[in-house]
């Protein structure tokens, strides 16, 4: 496990938190991000005494492949990947690791690089987890997202987006905070920081991967639900943070992906996503794969029909306007 490195924690150009580093050498032919979005500019709401450390834990054993996995993030980011061509469209990506870290690589800059090439712009969210202290407890990981959502609206002209055009994508537990931003976007959660906290959080259309959704038993993955409200919550905190039970009349449309043999997050997950949004009125498309199980992303999808969620996503998304 290796923190940040003392000359990784800034950028002297644009005064941002650079994205995590290990220090050690990356695989060639992978480009990293170098611009990044503080989403506080005075610090992060609610925190702790004491701030927790920034760490990365480098999983790969593929010299060729990184597979990161970020937690004690204190000083909340996003970083950008800007297409060669902007199309006018945004996608903010939540990657997964069940609350307890961020997996950076294989569900947020594998993502980015696919989807900037095609001239979506970016954005990966390196969010604050629940379990780390913060005042607003289970509500954190909503502050950073809803904060996000409105600073790309904000910071629109500055890459060349519409504002309205931003979509929402998040994988496992980051499908979770996908899918409780489309459900919660105009709760007021923070003490509005400055211009942006005027501009809506709603997201043009939300895409949740294979993700976690209910937090209750034996539908909810244990882990994040641990992480996220605690081991013995109550049935209220289990349905105020069980996004298919707090869905509003004007939620996004839905991209929905699973794997039925998904051993981590049981696919009812996604089913009572989408019973949810239906009885809402709200449009809903549903991709079930019969193989694939979790946390495949890009990578791990190949070679299975799997491997074509990412396209199915581009076609619905252009239906939609994105």
């Amino acid at each position: 496990m290796l923190g940040l490195t003392t000359g990784g924690m800034a950028s002297a150009a644009l005064g941002q938190t650079m994205p995590p580093v290990t220090g050690g050498a990356l695989p060639a032919g992978l480009p990293q991000p170098t611009e990044t979005i503080d989403l506080w500019p005075k610090g992060a709401p609610g925190a702790p005494g004491i701030l927790p450390v920034e760490t990365v834990n480098e999983r790969s054993t593929d010299a060729q492949l990184t597979d990161r996995a970020v937690y004690g993030i204190s000083r909340p980011r996003m970083a950008v990947f800007r297409p060669a061509r902007a199309n006018g469209a945004a996608v903010m990506i939540a990657p997964g690791g069940g609350y307890r870290w961020v997996v950076v690589d294989k569900e947020g800059y594998e993502l980015g690089r696919w989807l900037s090439a095609r001239g979506y712009t970016v954005f990966v969210l390196f969010y604050r987890l629940p379990g780390e202290g913060w005042a607003a407890g289970p509500d954190v990981v909503l502050q950073d997202t809803q904060r996000a959502m409105r600073l790309i609206r904000h910071r629109a002209g500055t890459f060349g987006i519409d504002p309205e055009r931003v979509a929402a994508m998040g994988f496992s537990a980051g499908g979770h905070a996908c899918a409780d931003l489309a459900a919660r976007f105009a709760q007021s959660i923070y003490a509005p920081a400055d211009k942006a906290d005027e501009l809506s959080a709603r997201p043009f259309v939300a895409a949740p991967i294979y993700p976690v959704i209910s937090m209750k038993a034996p539908v909810a993955h244990a882990g994040s639900r641990e992480k996220l409200i605690g081991a013995n919550a109550s049935e209220a905190l289990e349905q105020a943070h069980s996004p298919h039970l707090n869905i509003p009349a004007n939620a996004p449309p839905h991209f929905i992906l699973h794997a039925e043999d998904d051993d981590v997050v049981p696919v009812e997950n996604a089913l009572l996503l989408r019973a949810a949004l239906r009885a809402k009125g709200i449009a809903v498309e549903t991709h079930l794969f019969t193989h694939g199980g979790h946390g495949f992303g890009l990578r791990k999808a190949v070679g299975k029909p799997v491997e074509a969620w990412p396209e199915l996503f581009l076609a619905w998304a252009r239906t939609q306007g994105l």
